[in-house]
């Protein structure tokens, strides 16, 4: 073994710091890269031939095609995001709701309404019974 072997301690601070710093920002692009097209796509705005323009323009010259995007539409994929998030809340707000039911019934709520359909007689005995164990189950 004649040629050097390099140690740990042979790599300057300041190569280390460029080093992570170039690994960060080429994180931090590919990242961006994959925000881009899932904005491409999202934009409902944006026709077929747009996206298919704007999707070729980011994968044939990816540096290029992320910055002129970002230039041209990047204060509209901040209100897209904002748009996406909001409606993806409001769905699992809705989800919430039916799967716990309305806030002003409860179990006892439906059977002192189904007590006052039966006293008025809208309904038989064995109907209160089996709507009574559907509601307790």
């Amino acid at each position: 073994m004649n040629g050097t072997v390099n140690l740990a301690y042979d790599y300057p601070l300041l190569g280390a710091f460029w080093t992570i710093m170039w690994i960060f920002l080429w994180i931090i692009w590919i990242v961006l890269l994959f925000r881009v097209v899932v904005d491409i796509f999202r934009d409902d705005e944006l026709s077929g031939w747009g996206k298919t323009g704007w999707l070729v323009f980011t994968i044939v010259l990816p540096f290029l095609g992320v910055f002129v995007y970002v230039l041209a539409r990047g204060k509209g994929m901040g209100a897209r995001e904002r748009a996406h998030s909001r409606a993806q809340q409001e769905q699992m707000d809705r989800y919430i709701r039916e799967t716990a039911g309305s806030p002003g019934t409860t179990g006892t709520d439906e059977l002192a309404r189904l007590s006052e359909i039966r006293a008025r007689g809208d309904i038989t005995d064995e109907e209160y019974q089996r709507a009574k164990e559907k509601i307790l189950h």
